[in-house]
């Protein structure tokens, strides 16, 4: 992928930190992007890329949280998480863990509100996000106000129809699917001894849970672990944001853009993340 000016052209400041990891494990890697301009206290955006949990890093997908950064609303935290095979669960989600308890511990320094801390993910790192929130909650700490998930990656066990409908189409197919749980769970894949916090959806208790978004395309292979994992967050007492756009595949939002599905998932999510930060 080309670079991009994470700075917005001088906007917003850039910072790359080592901080400490999972206990017994190695410092990770956070890319900091806060406003230059300190307008009053700031929302908190730990920010998880994705890549099915097999590829990417902490600068990926960044830039569709900048424009909060740009208007002073918040700082953005992205976290660089070890990747699977070499490093299979549980040091993928333990690692988002990590990064979530630093920035909440480091509030102070950057001016974030410890009121208004959220954890958002992409795909394999919107499943992440989801596991992460669940080990906040299980363990106290951090309290989050939100969890933003964007088609995410939550269920490794193949039981549903859309988990097995896109075949050999797309960027991201059951193939794919297939390949990237394996890599993170081995030969636990889809048996009983796979934990809560690396499938999420194999949660049995989704209350205490903050407030959450969820989007999913139609013709999205993680489409149906969306809505159910949606729903049974609703039966559980969390307010749910949900949308299924008609048409959309898995990342359509960016690679088409100009479509006017994707402008209209882009704006809807980014209308929810902007009244989080002003609640």
């Amino acid at each position: 992928m080309e670079p991009e000016d994470l700075t917005a052209g001088g906007r917003v400041r850039v910072e790359e930190r080592q901080v400490p990891g999972p206990d017994g494990a190695p410092d990770i890697t956070v890319l900091i992007l806060s406003p230059v301009e300190d307008r009053g206290p700031k929302g908190g955006i730990v920010h998880i890329h994705g890549g099915g949990m097999v590829m990417g890093g902490r600068r990926d997908h960044v830039t569709r949280l900048l424009p909060h950064v740009i208007d002073g609303s918040a700082v953005v935290v992205s976290v660089e998480y070890r990747l699977a095979p070499e490093h299979p669960d549980p040091a993928p989600v333990e690692d988002c863990y990590a990064g979530l308890v630093w920035t909440a511990k480091n509030a102070a320094e950057f001016g974030i509100d410890p009121e208004r801390l959220m954890i958002t993910g992409i795909s394999g790192g919107g499943g992440l996000a989801a596991g992460a929130a669940l080990l906040a909650r299980d363990r106290a700490f951090p309290k989050l106000s939100h969890q933003v998930l964007l088609c995410p990656m939550l269920d490794d066990r193949f039981e549903t129809h859309s988990s097995r409908m896109v075949d050999s189409d797309g960027v991201w197919d059951r193939y794919s699917n297939l390949y990237a749980w394996t890599a993170v769970l081995g030969a636990r894949r889809g048996g009983p001894d796979v934990s809560q916090y690396a499938a999420p959806a194999r949660a049995e208790d989704l209350g205490r849970l903050p407030r959450t978004y969820i989007d999913t395309g139609s013709a999205e292979g993680f489409r149906d672990e969306a809505l159910l994992y949606a729903g049974r967050l609703s039966e559980a007492g969390v307010s749910v944001d949900l949308h299924m756009w008609g048409g959309a595949f898995h990342g359509s939002d960016m690679a088409a853009g100009d479509a006017a599905v994707s402008r209209a998932s882009n704006a809807t999510r980014e209308e929810f993340i902007r009244r989080a930060l002003d609640s």
